[in-house]
């Protein structure tokens, strides 16, 4: 396990035909065909690696039954367990595609439309699939082989792999996938060409295609060379392997919230001065800096420290940040006060900032000392992920759509406690009279975030109301109360 205390995210990908057609797996009869044009929940394909052999996968739907393949061809999703008819090959092509083959009869996985089966003996253009990676573009990217973390290096102007902990806003890197192949964007919004420079504009040398070897991600450039650290900073550039080992492959992790805390006194917490917390600093360092870990259980909440170690609860109410290890000590509960939040340490008491700036849990009831205001610093480009798709600009009104599979890029601004939106032409997110959130505003709007769930939050406009996709893909701002429809990956 890496530094991060993450692991791997799950691969979950759309397969798309020769016809531009998505994979799907019908609610009903478990049955599949090719025929959505788009990604959505019943396009979404787990990828499974065999526990003994891992060339060998299974594809798990989103009903969380398996595609599976028998002797005459005949493919259904109804398996709920893996049997010998799950077993697949991932047969990959020189241009990225993907063949699917049975491992039990050896057969090819293809079609059209309704007419899917899995009996080609020679793979034609029918039995190949481009693979549309369905997580959440935002993530940390790992090196197998140096078990270090990529981040933007501003003063080199390069992507360097020499993280041993992905820390602040540079080690967010965005995939943005366009006609079938990646680019790497990082945080100022430049992407990443196959010689290691940073471009503003996307273009051929920024354009990878995703192969997949033993669970983990390479990534392919226009001159069929592979992308791996070279150097002592481990620049990230493509090198003179046409061949995927080690050094050329990496995993994608979860980034979680990283946050700055701001006391009553108007000063930062800190560690720069020991152990013990306290609100002393008047500028934002990594030391002020805490990465919000949230137990996808209780909900209750870590706060990790750039060194790894964890916030914990010792005598008398004191906070340190000595924990190597999660536990009770080291979990605390989050409640959210609009524009300020208030934390509670598990003996119970909330925590508050004494006269010289030292962190105590030790407040029964909750007072100006008792709330801190946090800010969120490593989305300053927003992705936003519902139930059922990403929030996206609608293509002929002000209006925003909050089902599609495409999203777009919005960005985060703080603004004392709450945030403003911005969308791609410089205009601010407002909600209207009628409850619709609208992307036209002259004039910044405050928002306020909840991180609520492990990698979802919930967002209120200044109504108080919640942000929710409704059933007929609209955003709006008039949740009364917190359901699925207002949770968002981020």
């Amino acid at each position: 396990m890496p530094s991060n205390g993450n692991r791997p995210l799950k691969l979950q990908f759309g397969l798309i035909n020769h016809e531009g057609r998505y994979l799907t797996a019908e609610t009903f009869g478990f049955k599949v065909n090719a025929s959505a044009p788009s990604l959505k929940k019943k396009q979404i394909w787990t990828l499974e690696q065999d526990s003994q052999d891992t060339q060998v996968v299974y594809l798990r739907s989103h009903l969380g039954r398996y595609l599976t393949s028998d002797k005459d061809g005949k493919v259904t999703c109804e398996a709920d367990g893996h049997n010998s008819d799950c077993r697949f090959l991932i047969v990959a092509q020189s241009d990225g595609r993907w063949a699917l083959q049975s491992e039990q009869h050896l057969r090819f996985f293809g079609g059209s439309r309704d007419y899917l089966s899995c009996f080609a003996q020679v793979i034609t253009d029918a039995e190949l699939w481009s693979v549309h990676l369905a997580l959440h573009p935002q993530a940390n990217l790992l090196s197998v082989a140096r078990k270090r973390y990529a981040h933007l290096s501003m003063e080199d102007g390069e992507i360097a792999v020499d993280l041993n902990i992905p820390w602040g806003v540079v080690a967010l890197l965005t995939l943005v996938y366009l006609d079938g192949k990646y680019c790497l964007k990082t945080c100022d919004s430049r992407f990443l060409s196959n010689d290691g420079k940073l471009l503003t504009e996307s273009g051929r040398a920024t354009a990878y295609t995703l192969e997949l070897k033993c669970g983990k991600l390479a990534f392919k450039d226009c001159e069929g060379k592979y992308l791996s650290p070279m150097g002592p900073t481990g620049t990230l550039r493509s090198g003179r392997c046409s061949k995927p080992g080690k050094d050329e492959l990496f995993d994608l992790e979860e980034s979680h919230p990283q946050v700055v805390l701001m006391a009553a006194n108007g000063r930062y917490v800190s560690i720069r001065q020991g152990v013990s917390l306290a609100a002393n600093q008047e500028d934002e360092t990594d030391m002020e800096t805490f990465q919000m870990e949230i137990d996808k259980e209780t909900r209750k909440c870590t706060f990790r420290t750039s060194q790894g170690n964890y916030w914990a609860l010792v005598a008398h109410g004191g906070i340190q940040s000595t924990a190597t290890e999660m536990s009770a000590s080291t979990m605390f509960s989050v409640e959210w006060l609009g524009h300020k939040v208030a934390l509670k340490a598990s003996n119970g008491k909330y925590i508050c900032t004494k006269k010289n700036g030292q962190l105590l849990a030790v407040s029964d009831s909750l007072g100006e000392d008792e709330q801190l205001t946090l800010k969120l610093i490593n989305r300053p480009m927003l992705i936003l992920r519902g139930e059922n798709g990403f929030v996206c600009h609608h293509k002929n009104s002000n209006t925003l759509d909050a089902s599609r599979s495409v999203y777009d890029i919005f960005t985060l601004q703080f603004s004392n406690g709450s945030y403003h939106i911005k969308g791609v032409d410089d205009r601010f997110w407002y909600v209207n009279s009628a409850g619709l959130v609208c992307s036209d505003g002259e004039t910044p709007e405050d928002f306020t975030l909840e991180l609520l769930e492990h990698g979802r939050l919930a967002i209120r406009g200044k109504n108080g109301k919640y942000l929710r996709g409704d059933p007929g893909g609209t955003l709006k701002g008039d949740g009364l109360s917190l359901n699925s429809s207002a949770l968002w990956e981020y």
